[in-house]
């Protein structure tokens, strides 16, 4: 049975950091593409990044590219997503998601077929 579980949301203040983390069960050589999406109520999900598993190459939304970092940790099958200089418009639930789907390029917001339950995050001006 697969699993992601999303740990690490909360409330913090503007330019404030949090780290978010995804532990995936149930998934090893399948897997492919890990993702980071969040949704802000009355808005499109949004794929913020993205990390290959092998090879480690990464994507980022322009809106948050230069105050996020994602990372893994293939022994403890982790993905994480630092987050600096938080601003309230990154106010939203952060799903992790996961592609087993191969030839998508990385920037491509298709193919997740598994998800976690989501994690909160607001940020307060």
């Amino acid at each position: 049975q697969v699993q992601l579980v999303e740990s690490g949301g909360g409330l913090v203040q503007a330019g404030g950091s949090l780290r978010l983390s995804c532990a995936v069960s149930g998934l090893t050589s399948s897997r492919n593409t890990m993702g980071w999406f969040r949704q802000a109520p009355g808005k499109e999900r949004e794929l913020v990044s993205a990390i290959t598993w092998i090879g480690g190459t990464t994507y980022y939304a322009d809106s948050v590219k230069g105050r996020f970092t994602i990372s893994r940790d293939n022994a403890k099958n982790v993905v994480y997503l630092q987050m600096n200089s938080l601003k309230p418009e990154d106010t939203a639930v952060y799903l992790c998601a996961a592609r087993t789907l191969r030839g998508l390029p990385i920037e491509s917001r298709g193919g997740y077929t598994y998800w976690g339950q989501g994690t909160q995050v607001t940020v307060s001006s």
